[in-house]
């Protein structure tokens, strides 16, 4: 009776450790899958890594029991090789050197989340401190998204020229849509926009996903860098659009279970319409990109994880900063999981990534992100 116990103990954990890599396997394939129904592909992705803690978890557990089924783990991670290494590069971290290389580029991508624009009145320091943050940096391309200030207005309190005064930008291009106006009697607009010490040649607003326009647009800008061209793309897809309940509910359940129920539906309607969306947008963003006569840097807030769809096909034949300099999961969105790391530089091949850091400190819901990059042949 015990050794048929031990059998179906057995059993179980075989057949749950199989699910589990192949659940492993789709995820760190989502390029394969789009569409409607591609939703589950998604929370797959999202969950890569807890995946692959759990399998290891169970490789060490048939190491011990001295089984076969040890090698179940050696083949997944072979196959998924690539993808592991996205979500964890191996490499020891390494300090960022301030001083800029000569004839480096420095890029920064951050979601300023509006400078914390609802906190003007009770928290002015907070939008000083990033402000504070962006001059110590001296970034030379600087890609905002969740933008928030005025082009000009005497009854604004975030008007564009002041941003410009105090981060010392020459040149700019700012995207929004009308009809999402922060402020509309101010006239504070919402959206994206670059900041370049280099000259603007072209501007350019891309249209894209129609059904969400907080991220129905994207742009790019053609700058003259020394003798070259380069054109850099600011991206923000389809957000998850959680809100502070959500995020709440998730860090701390209330323990009410048909409010836990019933918030937990509402989190999973908007995760799961929210990924063909992000698929769209990343395959529009991608044909734009591809259209380029010069050199790419594409920054932007992809609201998905590395290995995702919308990652894969915006990353495809581009280097992501963070897995070429990067260490440790790279985390960028300081909310819910220690895994989100949903914001990115890439960059076409014909650049080096000399550094890159992740400043973890906490003025917006997104931590920024920093590369050096070189073209090669300066």
């Amino acid at each position: 009776m015990p050794q048929q116990r031990f059998r179906v103990i057995k059993t179980f954990f075989v057949i749950a450790n199989i699910i589990l890599a192949v659940f492993f396997f789709l995820g760190c394939r989502a390029k394969w899958f789009s569409g409607p129904h591609s939703w589950f592909i998604g929370l797959l992705t999202l969950a890569s890594f807890y995946l692959l803690v759990i399998l290891f978890i169970f490789f060490v557990g048939w190491l011990i029991s001295r089984s076969a089924w040890s090698i179940l783990f050696i083949i997944i991670t072979i196959a998924t090789f690539r993808q592991i290494s996205n979500i964890i590069p191996f490499r020891f971290p390494t300090s960022f050197i301030n001083k800029k290389m000569p004839n480096s580029i420095r890029v920064m991508s951050w979601n300023v989340e509006s400078f914390e624009i609802l906190k003007h009145f009770t928290h002015p320091e907070e939008k000083d401190e990033m402000i504070k943050l962006i001059n110590h940096y001296q970034p030379d391309i600087a890609c905002f998204q969740e933008m928030s200030c005025a082009d000009s207005s005497k009854t604004a309190f975030y008007k564009l020229q002041d941003f410009i005064d105090s981060l010392h930008f020459p040149y700019h291009y700012y995207t929004y849509d009308i009809a999402n106006d922060f402020y509309p009697a101010s006239n504070t607009h919402y959206g994206i926009i670059i900041f370049s010490k280099f000259p603007m040649i072209n501007r350019q607003t891309v249209k894209n996903f129609p059904y969400n326009y907080y991220n129905s647009t994207f742009q790019y800008s053609d700058m003259l860098v020394n003798d070259d061209t380069v054109r850099v793309f600011n991206i923000h897809l389809q957000s998850m659009k959680l809100t502070d309940d959500n995020l709440n509910s998730i860090d701390s359940p209330s323990l009410h279970i048909r409010y836990d129920v019933e918030e937990s539906k509402g989190i999973f309607s908007k995760l799961k319409s929210s990924f063909p969306k992000r698929q769209l947008q990343a395959r529009n963003a991608k044909a734009e990109i591809n259209k380029s006569p010069y050199p790419v840097i594409v920054c932007g807030d992809f609201n998905d994880v590395p290995n995702s769809y919308a990652y894969e096909t915006i990353g495809d034949g581009l280097q992501n900063a963070f897995e070429e300099k990067g260490s440790g999961l790279g985390r960028s969105f300081s909310e819910i999981l220690p895994t989100l790391r949903i914001d990115n530089i890439f960059v076409d091949p014909k650049f080096s990534v000399l550094q890159f850091t992740r400043i973890k400190k906490r003025l917006s819901d997104h931590y920024p992100i920093i590369a050096d990059i070189q073209l090669n042949g300066n």
